[in-house]
């Protein structure tokens, strides 16, 4: 059995002919920038999140880009964040000449350390940019407090947490303005590209709108240096279409997950997710584990180790119990992904970057994490044979 660890073609199937006719609509229209399709997913994903503003843009990078500009955020500042997430997170900040300051992560639920932000701040500090990670909500009752007692602004990434809420509010609506992301894989996925950024303030509504269009507040009049970004209106039509959707999808998620949770907890050499207190709405948008160590010898009877290209022979340094098990998992045809190898501060765009200090518990955790296929249309077969086979894996290795 093949299983990806993602897979649109189920969606597109079901909701094809919607789709179709949607897309064809904009076509004919003419209207390819802008316009009625665009207005109306703004107005719909504002509500869902429950802001009074959501301003459209060509992706999730350009809406943290977008809101550390309409905060006036720049040259001289300093930004909290965390290394374990996507590359654009610490990118958007150094982009607008900021400073991304990283702090650790917390081992359970792989988000910002509290105990590390109030260490972190200086007079330089102007926010916190807090990243609701794989669909987990950060703790932002505890985040906001620390955020107005220190006059700090807060930016959430919420890039893969569509859907995600702490304590009945949607991510999104508790900061200065929430950063979405619709890339394809995520739980409310476009066609290509698209961004959206979220706030109850009209008046940092209206000037990255401004931003997005060249920082242009009428037609010909530029105040500001801005970008070229906004959300294509085929796109908005297929994110208009799948919109209703996304609550179905992301219980269909909380179900695999609930699957794979009861499932693997007394499998041997892995670390499940750690789940969110009762305030935490978590939307899945990965289901990621820790694989611990293990005598790689044990599995040569499950695997072909000559198609493998690692060197695994125990005592290397080159070995990783991690990309051991992606390989034994690949070769029996369940594709896994590694969310992320490298943290950010270790990237080699931040090799000169100074102060950058270690980060020991995101450091292990970048060697230690994998993703297991999640996605609303995985069938029951399809997940059965990924316990199956990744418990056969775990069960043949001498867990150390």
């Amino acid at each position: 059995m093949k299983v990806p660890p993602f897979s649109l073609s189920k969606q597109l199937s079901d909701l094809g002919p919607d789709l179709d006719a949607a897309v064809l609509k904009v076509l004919q229209s003419g209207q390819y920038i802008g316009g009625q399709e665009v207005q109306a997913f703004e107005e719909s994903f504002a509500q869902i999140i429950g802001v009074a503003n959501a301003v459209s843009c060509n992706s999730g990078t350009d809406a943290l880009v977008l809101a550390l500009r309409a905060l006036e955020i720049g040259p001289g500042d300093e930004v909290i964040t965390c290394s374990f997430s996507f590359f654009a997170t610490a990118e958007a900040i150094s982009l607008v000449g900021a400073r991304p300051v990283f702090v650790d992560i917390n081992p359970a639920n792989y988000l910002i350390d509290f105990s590390q932000i109030e260490k972190a701040i200086t007079s330089a500090t102007k926010a916190i940019l807090p990243v609701h990670l794989f669909g987990c909500p950060v703790d932002m009752d505890q985040l906001m407090k620390l955020a107005n007692e220190k006059g700090l602004k807060v930016i959430e990434d919420c890039a893969q947490a569509s859907g995600a809420k702490w304590n009945g509010k949607s991510v999104g609506s508790w900061g200065d303005i929430g950063c979405f992301s619709f890339f394809p894989t995520k739980n409310l996925g476009a066609a290509g590209d698209g961004g959206m950024a979220t706030t109850q303030d009209d008046g940092l509504a209206r000037r990255m709108k401004e931003l997005a269009v060249h920082g242009m507040p009428r037609r010909y009049l530029h105040t500001a240096l801005g970008y070229n970004s906004r959300l294509d209106a085929i796109q908005a039509a297929v994110l208009n279409v799948k919109l209703p959707k996304l609550n179905e999808w992301i219980q269909q998620r909380k179900d695999i997950a609930r699957r794979y949770l009861e499932a693997l907890k007394d499998f041997p050499g892995i670390e499940l997710p750690s789940l969110p207190d009762e305030r935490g709405f978590h939307a899945w948008n990965q289901f990621v584990v820790r694989i611990k160590r293990f005598e790689v010898n044990n599995l040569a009877g499950a695997i072909d180790f000559r198609q493998l290209n690692l060197d695994f022979r125990n005592g290397s340094t080159s070995f990783n119990p991690r990309d051991c098990l992606k390989e034994c998992l690949q070769q029996k045809g369940i594709n896994t992904i590694i969310y992320y190898p490298i943290p950010i501060h270790e990237q080699p765009a931040y090799g000169e970057f100074e102060g950058i200090k270690s980060l020991p518990v995101t450091e292990k955790t970048c060697k230690q994490v994998l993703s297991l296929p999640i996605f609303p249309e995985i069938t029951v077969e399809e997940q059965d044979y990924v316990i199956d086979t990744l418990g056969g894996l775990l069960r043949s290795a001498n867990i150390t």
